[in-house]
């Protein structure tokens, strides 16, 4: 006899993975060239995420770089990396740690290239972004999101 709940099964898969956005500036070139090389790095990385049917979502992830020689800009890159999922038998719970998490694991290594790529054909030393640890960063946003939600303790006398 077979259960009426029958167990949901939990579905993953790639469907595409794709540069959705390029850009990249070298606004104080030719000068920078000449200049001593001194850089400095700021690095931003934001997740987006976008439902598209029922088991598919897009989940993308937004790189900014900029680096400086001194006080010139050398360059500035931006790069949007996404990709197309089937996700499907997740729970909430579940469903965040795979958008939040999992699939921008899947993403960086793609993202870290097309940076690599676009620093070196723009006449600049070899550029490799380090590994995230999304796990931790996911983690972090959860516990954040929590302190925000938990009722405060305090009692008004």
């Amino acid at each position: 006899m077979a259960e009426d709940t029958a167990a949901v099964e939990k579905q993953f898969a790639i469907q595409k993975i794709y540069t959705k956005d390029i850009s990249f500036e070298t606004p104080n070139s030719p000068k920078v060239f000449i200049e001593k090389w001194e850089p400095s790095v700021e690095f931003n990385l934001a997740t987006q995420v976008q439902q598209l049917d029922e088991a598919l979502m897009e989940v993308a992830i937004k790189l900014t770089i900029t680096v400086k020689s001194g006080e010139l800009v050398a360059y500035l890159v931006e790069v949007t990396q996404a990709g197309i999922f089937v996700l499907g038998g997740f729970n909430d719970e579940e469903m965040s740690g795979m958008v939040g998490s999992f699939c921008p694991n899947i993403l960086f290594p793609y993202a870290r290239e097309v940076v690599s790529d676009l620093v070196a054909k723009g006449g600049f030393p070899q550029f490799i972004l380090a590994p995230v640890n999304f796990d931790a960063l996911f983690a972090q946003q959860v516990q954040q999101a929590q302190a925000k939600q938990a009722p405060s303790s305090e009692t008004i006398n």
